[in-house]
């Protein structure tokens, strides 16, 4: 019976697929301290972002399972 290569539980939590393939990520820096932010960036942070190729490629080495 072949091995089915496990997917880390960290980059389950914190990183999502999107349905064309890229990795959505949130936003660091937003956990607290955010009243001395500006409303821009505040709203930026909430939307989450989409990561570039190079790093989307190695979290989806993490996630051999993801859908």
């Amino acid at each position: 019976m072949p091995y089915k290569l496990k997917t880390k539980s960290s980059a389950k939590k914190r990183f999502k697929l999107t349905g064309t393939g890229k990795v959505r990520a949130n936003v660091a820096r937003k956990q607290h301290g955010m009243s001395k932010r500006p409303q821009s960036m505040i709203r930026k942070a909430r939307r989450g972002m989409i990561l570039s190729a190079p790093d989307a490629r190695i979290v989806k080495s993490y996630m051999p399972n993801a859908k």
